[in-house]
């Protein structure tokens, strides 16, 4: 099949692997909110992050010989978190392979940061299931080594820091409060508010409770002059 009739050439040439069972990487691209899909993303997700944190970590051992567990914690955190994920979701241009249901679409689905970030996860362990472990975590080298280039220091938690900076003046620790919650099951955004005695509120929306406090404790932190 050439190029220009196989849909998925230039994507597989982009992931460094051409699979032999398509299904898996069709899976990988079907989105939960498809109902009439036998198969859809969400177990290959859940398997590509257990590789990718593994994959990640075992860089991270190499390459910081002389930092300490929590420092390189910090590091992974942030190489395997949804913003991460993004970046690569995008470098392969994502949105124009996956399958969602018309609702999902019409909500701006192929645009939502966390459809995007799962999508990655879900090849990453469908490259697993296809070729074996060392397939996918040569992908993943290939496409978070980009990334690694980019951390100078272990980066800090918005929360951390906050808490750190309350506790410092003596203030009670800060308050996060779910607003709201709306959207669908399957892409659902959180409102948070977060309130710091004496300093008012910030509010914050995400896919995910904890998405939304961190953003929320960014917000506050430079409302207060704090490094984000």
């Amino acid at each position: 099949m050439s190029q220009a009739t196989d849909p998925y050439a230039v994507l597989e040439k982009a992931l460094g692997h051409r699979f032999s069972d398509r299904g898996l990487l069709e899976t990988a691209l079907t989105h939960a909110s498809l109902r009439k899909k036998k198969y859809n993303n969400e177990r290959l997700e859940f398997l590509g992050d257990r590789v990718l944190g593994l994959v990640v970590a075992e860089m991270l051992y190499s390459l910081f010989p002389d930092e300490k567990e929590g420092a390189l914690a910090k590091r992974l955190t942030a190489l395997v978190q949804r913003n991460a994920l993004v970046v690569v979701a995008k470098d392969l241009s994502l949105a124009d392979y996956m399958k969602l249901s018309a609702g999902e679409q019409k909500a701006g689905g192929l645009r939502k940061d966390t459809i995007l970030a799962d999508a990655v996860e879900a090849l990453i362990g469908a490259v697993h299931l296809d070729a074996g472990f060392k397939a996918a975590e040569k992908f993943v080298r290939a496409r978070w080594e980009k990334l690694l280039e980019r951390q100078d220091a272990p980066p800090e938690d918005p929360k951390t820091l906050l808490q750190e900076w309350a506790q410092q003046r003596g203030l009670p620790l800060p308050v996060y409060k779910v607003v709201s919650k709306s959207g669908s099951d399957h892409s659902p955004e959180f409102e948070v508010e977060l309130s710091v005695e004496g300093m008012g509120r910030t509010q914050a929306k995400a896919a995910n409770k904890r998405g939304a406090e961190k953003e929320a404790a960014k917000k506050m932190l430079k409302k207060i002059g704090g490094a984000a």
